[in-house]
């Protein structure tokens, strides 16, 4: 691998961390202090509208849409990407500026990539323009829904209608105000063989039978404004052209659309890691304990010691497995996308907690970011499916191919 970025890559990296410097970190808290206000609780903060038309100005906008997805694409590879989803990561709601931000992205990429001209020209347009947002529900509360052949919502067709019924919950970003697009994965045919059993359909978010049963608090946090949610769905109605890619195809969309979407994640929490330790380092060589500096001590020493070295190897990986993704394809990068998915979050989770324990107290406040960057990592060990299916995944993968081999 060629560890030097290119020139492309290295000025759209510097124009990155520039509007970051400028615009971002400056409101960072101001955003954060806004968002916690019981008031201001599914609103969207005043100032998302100004950061996105500036970022769009510059050109900063849909750089996670990969080459192979055409005219949609802004021409970089998923290696290209891998720094420039690093640096928008180090403050979590960043990427939401650049257009660049989940659910939006996944549902985007399956509309590029499977959905008709009409679909697209309804749906896809207004969300590159980040004009709507939108939301993915698979998962299910009655079944264990790592496996996405488990979902038992059923979509029935009637006439030139499909009729969906079921529950759905741990739903990300339903309660923005504008979520317009609901991609919803369900059963159409019970009886077929395990993997074509399932399809997924378009719903606009407005229409009748869809309700929030509850809104879910993760980490005592409702997760304003997007949330997430538990979703009755009760004699949903929709045109049977909103069906994408045709009947049995759910599953196939589902795993298509994961693939990037784990590892873009996993981009991000390598950004908040190193954020992190950098704010471990400033933090512990400007504290006094005890008559000296904190940076003195042994034990803080190998803690930024071993985070360096943990966020280096977890970065690598994360580069190798885009680059796989770019040269054979995301099905066949699969062992390196299950393992850097249980190697990312968690890596950062570590490095968070080393980086909480320098600060001290502040270190549990919102007067860092470290505690968000806690927490969010914790929750994505089981956001696109928990460490655990992803090294039993491995595993597997793993055992298989050497067991072949002479």
């Amino acid at each position: 691998m060629n560890f030097e970025h290119s020139d492309k890559v290295k000025d759209l990296m510097a124009r990155i961390t520039a509007f970051m410097d400028e615009h971002i970190y400056p409101i960072e808290q101001d955003f954060r202090m806004w968002n916690a206000r019981e008031a201001n609780r599914w609103k969207v903060w005043p100032g998302f509208s100004e950061l996105k038309e500036k970022a769009r100005a510059q050109g900063l906008w849909n750089l996670f849409l990969p080459l192979d997805y055409g005219e949609f694409s802004p021409g970089l590879t998923n290696l290209e990407y891998a720094p420039l989803a690093e640096i928008m990561g180090r403050v979590p709601w960043a990427p939401e500026v650049f257009n660049c931000s989940a659910p939006d992205t996944g549902n985007m990429e399956v509309l590029a990539k499977f959905g008709t001209p009409e679909q697209q020209a309804q749906w896809l347009t207004p969300l590159l323009e980040g004009r709507i947002r939108s939301a993915y529900l698979m998962t299910e509360p009655g079944v264990a829904s790592s496996d996405a052949t488990n979902v038992e919502t059923s979509i029935v067709r009637e006439g030139d209608e499909y009729v969906i019924n079921g529950r759905k919950w741990w739903i990300s970003g339903i309660m923005e105000p504008e979520c317009k697009l609901l991609l919803i994965m369900g059963k159409t045919n019970p009886e077929a063989d395990r993997n074509v059993q399932q399809s997924t359909i378009i719903v606009p978010r407005d229409t009748p039978g869809v309700s929030i049963a509850r809104n879910l608090r993760t980490f005592n946090s409702w997760h304003s404004p997007g949330g997430e949610a538990e979703v009755l769905l009760e004699n949903v109605r929709v045109p049977v052209s909103n069906i994408i890619l045709g009947e049995g195809r759910g599953f196939e969309i589902a795993q298509g659309r994961l693939g990037p979407g784990r590892i873009h994640h996993c981009m991000r929490s390598v950004g908040q890691a190193q954020r992190a330790l950098e704010l471990m380092c400033k933090r512990a060589d400007a504290r006094v304990a005890f008559g000296r500096k904190v940076s003195t001590q042994g034990s803080v020493r190998q803690d930024v010691a071993r985070s360096y070295a943990e966020i280096e190897q977890a970065r690598l990986l994360t580069l190798k497995a885009a680059d796989a993704m770019d040269r054979v394809g995301n099905k066949k990068a699969m062992d390196l996308i299950a393992a850097i998915k249980f190697v990312a979050p968690q890596m950062a989770q570590t490095v968070a907690d080393r980086a909480m324990q320098v600060h001290g107290g502040m270190g549990f406040c919102d007067d860092t970011p470290i505690a968000e960057a806690f927490i969010v990592n914790r929750f994505l060990r089981m956001a696109d499916g928990p460490d655990e299916v992803h090294m039993n995944q491995l595993g597997r993968l793993k055992i298989k191919q050497y067991a072949e081999e002479d």
